[in-house]
């Protein structure tokens, strides 16, 4: 835990960056979706859902990478981003069962971020 605490700037400007890369959907989202789930969407209706998921992604990596220099908002950041990130992972295991091949990656490494993120909360809380 000593580690986690020491270390929870680095941890969160480092999966912030990671987790703003997903700005690649909002741009291209073939593309992101393509690299995400091995499968793309088309029409209109497809172009706004998932460019605004892949906005929506990157303002969560935007917020961990504010909430690792401002230490009085990193808990209200760790906590919409373990939230955003546990969304996801449920949803996947529910819904997206065909694309966990592909998705997979994205999964793991959400799932160490909210363990790492609410053991952070929890610890801190209790101090």
């Amino acid at each position: 835990m000593k580690l986690i605490f020491s270390n929870i700037k680095w941890i969160m400007l480092v999966s912030g960056l990671i987790t703003c890369s997903m700005i690649l959907s909002a741009l291209h989202p073939n593309l992101g979706l393509t690299l995400t789930f091995g499968e793309t969407m088309d029409g209109n209706l497809a172009n706004i859902i998932v460019r605004n998921w892949g906005a929506l992604i990157a303002i969560v990596g935007g917020m961990l990478v504010y909430g690792a220099y401002h230490e009085p908002n990193r808990n209200l950041v760790l906590v919409v981003a373990s939230i955003s990130k546990s969304i996801f992972i449920l949803l996947n295991l529910v819904y997206g069962q065909a694309y966990l091949a592909k998705s997979s990656p994205a999964l793991v490494f959400d799932s160490l971020l909210v363990i790492i993120f609410v053991s952070y909360l929890v610890s801190k809380s209790s101090k």
